[in-house]
């Protein structure tokens, strides 16, 4: 694995800085990186892993740091689609995607089609265009892997088991902040009580889709693609300590589960290591300490999210990007004070109600549906 070498989109956030700490760790070289705007991160990075390249989605952030960096041998693409020539051209073996939403769609579209390997953090991808994706992913015979902790721990669980002997998926939750709180409080939250989550620390996005429970939609409808199972196949349930990250009931009512601390450098290291057990950054779980494990029901009258999340599966076509688009538009003007929290649940619905749906989408269909979703929620917040 030391000789393979690293593309990674998304550097400069949560998962992007834990993945250049797992990949030194490896002894992985990190070919090229790639963010929006945070120049003086990626200069770091830059100066620190020595990538070939570096691109920067932001056009004057680019030129800012093409002039920082003069002095390095690292090549600086910048605009709207350098993300996505960066994975085309990149010489890695592996492309990790954690660029957040469906901006992340283009990219890995373009690093599949150059056969390179997957390590996908960006569940966008596929709630959005899940067909269109893993089409790709079997025409190239690419190997594609879950970076997100529930998946991750769901394709340790299954491991070499056939498919045919598993009765459902089962993926935690932990509740996020609002768990156990009334409806009433719960559609008047604060964004800064939002986003104060109890066991991960993570980007502003993810973190609000933590507490809203989208999150857990969106992932429902990431595991149909990734595993190859139908929505009333896929459980969730609450599990506060984030110490089980998922499980797999069989036919014969056996569960087996996936139990670590919190902690995504262990789902990074599995991705890139493409499933082998190394020695690893996360601290060893000590039992007796633990104590309890606790489990509960999603209180869907409160965190309607994941219903409405399985109705745009049952619709079909471009409803699961609809619903995808215009989360991410909903969290945008709910963190600008735009919304109050309960118009997410609202307005998701009124979405997937008033939006055409095409049922057999091509790749311009689910632009035009991320398009019309987001000006569907922005024109409805005016």
């Amino acid at each position: 694995m030391s000789k393979e070498k690293l593309c990674i989109l998304g550097s400069t956030g949560s998962i992007g800085t834990q993945a250049l700490e797992v990949a030194s760790h490896l002894g992985i070289t990190v070919d090229a990186i790639c963010a929006h705007s945070n120049t003086k991160l990626l200069e770091e990075q830059i100066r620190k892993y020595s990538p070939a390249m570096c691109a920067v989605t932001d056009e004057e952030a680019a030129k800012q740091l093409k002039i920082s960096v003069a002095d390095t041998n690292c090549r600086i693409l910048g605009g709207k689609t350098s993300s996505s020539e960066l994975a085309a051209c990149t010489s890695a073996d592996t492309v990790l995607n954690s660029i957040i939403g469906f901006a992340g769609l283009t990219p890995t579209m373009a690093a599949i089609r150059e056969k390179k390997n997957l390590a996908i953090a960006n569940k966008e991808t596929l709630v959005a265009a899940g067909s269109l994706v893993m089409g790709e992913v079997r025409k190239n015979g690419i190997r594609l892997l879950p970076v997100d902790s529930e998946h991750c721990a769901i394709h340790q669980c299954i491991g070499k088991n056939s498919h045919s002997e598993i009765k459902k998926l089962i993926l935690t939750a932990s509740g996020g902040p609002f768990f156990g709180k009334d409806k009433e409080f719960v559609r008047s939250a604060k964004p800064e009580d939002a986003l104060k989550h109890p066991n991960w620390s993570m980007g502003r996005k993810i973190t609000i889709d933590s507490a809203s429970l989208v999150n857990k939609g969106l992932e429902l409808i990431e595991a149909m693609w990734l595993f190859d199972m139908p929505e009333d196949k896929i459980d969730i349930v609450v599990h506060r300590e984030s110490i089980i990250h998922s499980m797999v009931q069989y036919r014969d009512n056996s569960v087996i589960a996936q139990l670590a601390k919190p902690d995504m450098r262990l789902c990074i290291q599995y991705a890139l290591t493409g499933t082998a057990k190394k020695d690893g950054l996360t601290p060893e779980l000590d039992f007796a300490k633990l104590g309890t494990l606790s489990f509960f029901d999603v209180d869907n009258r409160v965190f309607p999210s994941v219903d409405i999340a399985r109705h745009a599966v049952r619709i079909g076509g471009t409803a699961p990007c609809v619903f995808n688009s215009a989360n991410e538009a909903l969290v945008d003007l709910y963190l600008n004070g735009k919304i109050s929290f309960g118009n997410i649940f609202d307005m998701l619905s009124d979405a997937l109600r008033d939006i055409k749906t095409v049922k057999e989408p091509g790749f311009d269909d689910i632009l035009d549906a991320d398009k019309t979703a987001r000006e569907y929620i922005y024109s409805r917040a005016k």
